[in-house]
């Protein structure tokens, strides 16, 4: 047996030695296998010095059994446990070996290497082999089990080189604690799960009401249900003003096709009677989902459209107005804008009554417009409006229109009107401008002639005011209708001369006769007796300075300014009508309270209305004023009805057969635009009959160029009207004759 080798003698061996053949890495053939051919250390086949010996790390038993690493020869049974394989079958098997167990074997080598180097030996001794003996130490960095098994022969040494690194271990990325890991999450969610537990909180319990109501406010729609307008007639029922049922039309612009655009444009302005620019406008505009096309389409032509398919086109049920007679009345009836309230006259004046109160339907509706089943809806009806009764004749109205428009453009005046009064209840039976507002086509008449200049338009009366003056007079006990005044032509005031309409010598003439003949001078010298003040007085009595009552729309009040204010001349012309101004309504009201034996009645344009369950209902009466004495307006109608006679300046006024009482009124017309006097205000007003008066009229022209005189251009007006309406009113003439009177001084 060897003897085992002493460790110096080991490390000396192992120094002079270079690298063993098998410290190189091995290289695999193409079948991936290692080399076979037999290594040793001469090269040569094995012997028993070829044996690889273990190094004893602790300097060997007494038997020469290493005790440190494992011996380097080993039996084909043995496994190496090693970083590298120990032979070429050894490394055959160690390929398939997984990764986990290498890391194991690299963990711990020393005690691999001794338990493999015991089971070894004790193989051997078990087969009958010799015992291995201790062989030196492996040069440091040597892979164990780099010397070949059994009797394999040591490589013939050569030059030394470095041994191969071991392979890096894989980076294993460290995870922190799971335990953390959780606990953060846990609370990240508790925090999350907070908040919309919180939110929820406050959407369902305490804001919820809020949402509901929100929620009930996007799925509900409130239509409008329009009341329909009630109707304008005149005193016998004619309508004057009536709703229909008519169609609204809208669409969406939007869904029009651009090249359907042109021929729907085209349609819809012939069916609607309107310019394809203004549809091909709205159609234009596609950013939006609705455009109103006509509100008061009649329901044929909305049903001929609807027919015709043309895209996103809705109907709506609705009413729009119709005045079936044009212009008659039209300042006076006014007319509805396009949202259904009244714009002027009548229809302004009592659009609370008319409109009545619209009603609503609120339903439930989905996204796409549609109802949804089974919801709650809630339906106010509609309150339709009461009908207005007017004190108008229809007939008479008419013949008062035709009147004085005939002779507005006879003597080319700017304007004309006429007012038709019954004596004892102050009814407007008649009130006519021309020219006149037709309102089927109000929206193409010019601003001015939506004002119902009859009870709007203010003017100096002139020689029509000469009645006051006489009241006053009368009733002053100053003069009588005999009083005999010396008359000339003109008469100083203040600073001015003012004159009769004619030149003349001086007169002698009664008042009575002074009136007839509508003598300025004459008035002076009876207004002069009187004074300002009791003058002033008896003008607030009849209605000046006052806006009249009844209800009539657009009325004013005139201008009297106080007499303390009047300048030096203006106390004596307005005695005659200059200097005051008033309107047409005022100065009929003015004959209608001489006429009615001196009470004067507040004028009346509404007879009355129907009640919610179409009653018709009159209006109250007008309010009573007694002005004069039942004599003093006794003798002022003599007077007025001299004026008539061929001995006044009336005579065209005259009507076969029945007796008239009136004044003739030519006055400087203040034109407000240039500040001075231009032109003249002609006018006539009377009654008849004289002796039973049952009607008043009044005509005015403002600003005739063919002629200016008010006997010559209104009182022709006041015959033609009042000559109708008593045929129409079926008022019989008296049969009695005007009683003699005295006119003129002597007779």
């Amino acid at each position: 047996m060897p003897r085992a080798r002493s460790r110096g003698e080991a490390d000396r061996g192992t120094r002079r030695r270079p690298h063993d053949e098998d410290d190189r890495p091995r290289s695999r053939n193409v079948r991936g296998d290692e080399d076979e051919r037999p290594r040793s250390r001469n090269g040569r086949g094995g012997g028993e010095e070829d044996r690889p010996r273990s190094r004893n790390l602790r300097g060997g038993d007494e038997d020469g059994r290493p005790r440190g690493r494992a011996g380097q020869g080993r039996d084909e049974g043995d496994r190496p446990r090693g970083r590298a394989p120990q032979g070429r079958d050894d490394a055959d098997r160690l390929r398939g070996r997984d990764q986990g167990r290498d890391e194991r074997v690299r963990g711990r080598p020393e005690d691999d290497l001794r338990s493999r180097g015991r089971d070894e030996g004790a193989r051997r001794t078990q087969a009958g082999g010799p015992r291995p003996q201790a062989r030196p130490e492996p040069a440091r960095g040597r892979e164990p089990g780099a010397v070949r098994r059994g009797g394999d022969v040591p490589p013939p040494r050569g030059p030394r080189r470095p041994p191969p690194r071991p392979p890096r271990p894989p980076l294993v990325l460290r995870l922190g604690n799971p335990r953390r890991r959780i606990n953060i999450g846990l609370i990240g969610m508790t925090f999350i799960l907070s908040i919309f537990a919180g939110r929820l909180i406050q959407m369902q319990g305490l804001d919820s009401k809020v949402y509901e109501a929100a929620a009930v406010g996007q799925r509900t729609h409130t239509e409008e249900i329009p009341a329909k307008r009630g109707s304008i007639t005149d005193l016998d029922g004619h309508g004057l003003a009536v709703t229909v049922e008519a169609r609204e039309l809208s669409i969406d612009p939007s869904k029009v096709l651009p090249d359907k655009r042109a021929e729907v444009t085209k349609l819809l302005a012939q069916q609607l009677g309107k310019s394809e620019q203004e549809i091909a406008a709205k159609l234009a505009r596609t950013n939006t989902r609705y455009q109103r096309l006509a509100t008061d389409v009649d329901p044929v032509v909305a049903s001929r459209l609807l027919q015709a398919r043309v895209p996103a086109l809705s109907a709506k049920k609705t009413y729009r107005r119709l005045y079936p007679a044009g212009d008659l009345a039209g300042s006076l009836i006014g007319f509805v804008g396009d949202e259904g309230d009244g714009l002027g006259g009548m229809e302004q004046a009592k659009n609370k009554l008319l409109a009545g109160r619209d009603g609503e339907q609120r339903v439930e509706t989905g996204r796409d417009g549609l109802r949804i089943p089974m919801t709650s809806s809630q339906h106010t009806a509609p309150v339709n409006g009461q009908d207005v009764r007017l004190t108008i004749d229809r007939d008479i109205q008419w013949a008062a229109q035709e009147s004085i428009a005939e002779q507005v453009k006879k003597a080319g005046a700017d304007s004309g009107t006429v007012i038709v009064m019954d004596v004892r209840t102050a009814q407007i039976v008649a009130m006519a401008n021309a020219p006149e507002l037709d309102l089927n086509n109000w929206r193409k008449a010019p601003a001015s002639a939506y004002i119902n200049k009859a009870a709007a338009d203010v003017f100096e009366p002139g020689s029509t005011n000469k009645v006051i003056t006489a009241a006053a007079a009368i009733e002053a006990g100053e003069v009588t209708p005999g009083t005999v005044f010396r008359v000339p032509d003109r008469i100083r005031c203040a600073d001015q001369v003012l004159r009769d309409a004619h030149a003349h010598k001086v007169e002698t003439l009664t008042f009575r006769q002074a009136v007839a003949e509508s003598s300025n001078v004459a008035t002076i010298m009876a207004a002069r007796k009187v004074g300002s003040e009791r003058l002033y007085r008896m003008l607030k009595a009849f209605g000046f300075g006052t806006t009249p009552g009844g209800g009539v729309p657009s009325a004013e009040a005139g201008l009297l300014p106080d007499y303390k204010n009047w300048s030096g001349s203006q106390h004596c012309t307005v005695a005659y009508g200059q200097g005051v101004s008033v309107t047409a309504l005022q100065m009929a009201s003015v004959y209608q309270t001489i006429a009615n034996g001196g009470v004067k009645v507040e004028p009346q344009i509404v007879a009355g209305a129907t009640d919610a369950s179409g009653r018709f209902v009159p209006a109250p009466p007008g309010k009573q004023t007694r002005v004069v004495s039942a004599t003093t307006a006794k003798e002022i109608t003599t007077m007025l009805e001299a004026a008539v006679s061929a001995e006044g300046t009336g005579l065209l006024a005259a009507i076969p057969g029945y007796r008239v009482a009136g004044k003739t009124g030519t006055a400087n017309r203040y034109d407000a635009e240039l500040g001075r006097y231009k032109g003249y205000t002609a006018s006539f007003v009377g009654f008849a009959p004289a002796d039973q008066p049952r009607l008043v009229v009044l005509s005015v022209l403002q600003n005739p160029k063919n002629g200016h005189f008010g006997g010559q251009l209104a009182a022709p007006v006041f015959k033609d009207v009042m000559t109708f309406a008593i045929k129409s009113k079926k008022i019989p003439p008296t049969g009695s004759t005007a009683p003699p009177v005295r006119t003129r001084a002597g007779q």
